[in-house]
């Protein structure tokens, strides 16, 4: 069978360097663990996390012809192999215990995988991915930084983010157009945030859609006692000036401030 042909729809870049595809699949914390892969391809990346003993693997594929591919290239794996869209997938009917998920993300779909995780957040303890460079520099942004987004936050409220390395286009086939970057994504000790957290995603998704505006400007939608706005230093910040902390913190006085 020849290599699967790859499609401009499904954002698939097929990685084709062997010592990158092993630097991820060790990049992974814990090996003593169920770990799904996203989007194999061809498996470049599968084959050394079937090399790890402690792994008990899955991967997902929405390609028929990858599925295809890794059906006959790699059999000891023909029944862990899902033919599903991941985004549509009910992850907890993966297994009944906690998994990792690893994978070379396409890039038109990455963020929707982590606000994905974020819904499966108390199933899923870490993620290794590969994306675009700068959303994976974004996802991993320091409280304060220009860099930060909506994901940004909510992400990091969760999980601890390390930005691994950097990849170049010219590992891919075909080359991409940008540089790519790895992060790990680790399950935090938080179950809950210290507030409300529909009120907290609320807030975090209306400063950041008006960022250039002060908070004070761009919470105007959101009806509470303004009273004490004027004395607050947090409202004459940007959001990208804020942290998650900073952000529980506003959720928390907005809350206690709410109008009926």
């Amino acid at each position: 069978m020849k290599n699967v042909r790859a499609k401009k729809h499904l954002g698939q870049h097929f990685l084709n360097d062997e010592g990158i595809a092993k630097k991820i699949a060790d990049s992974l914390s814990n090996y003593k663990t169920n770990v799904l892969e996203v989007g194999p391809g061809m498996g470049v990346l599968t084959k050394y996390l079937l090399d790890k003993e402690d792994i008990k693997l899955k991967v997902v594929e929405i390609d028929d012809e990858s599925v295809s591919y890794l059906r006959k290239h790699y059999p000891q794996l023909s029944d862990d192999i899902i033919a599903d869209n991941f985004l549509e997938m009910d992850l907890n009917k993966i297994s009944g215990e906690q998994f990792s998920i690893i994978g070379n993300f396409p890039y038109n779909i990455s963020s929707q995988i982590f606000f994905k995780v974020l819904d499966f957040k108390d199933k899923v303890p870490e993620v290794v991915g590969m994306l675009q460079k700068e959303v994976a520099e974004r996802l991993a942004a320091p409280p304060g930084t220009r860099a930060q987004g909506i994901l940004t936050i909510f992400l990091q409220a969760y999980y601890d983010v390390e930005y691994l390395f950097t990849v170049s286009p010219d590992v891919f086939t075909p080359p991409p157009k940008v540089q790519s970057g790895v992060i790990r994504v680790t399950r935090n000790n938080i179950q809950k945030l210290d507030c409300d957290e529909k009120l907290f995603k609320r807030i975090v998704k209306t400063g950041f859609n008006q960022r250039r505006k002060t908070l004070s400007n761009s919470l105007k939608s959101i009806p509470f006692n303004r009273d004490k706005v004027p004395d607050m230093e947090v409202f004459s910040k940007r959001p990208e000036q804020l942290g998650v902390n900073d952000f529980v913190a506003l959720t928390q006085f907005i809350q206690a401030n709410m109008l009926p």
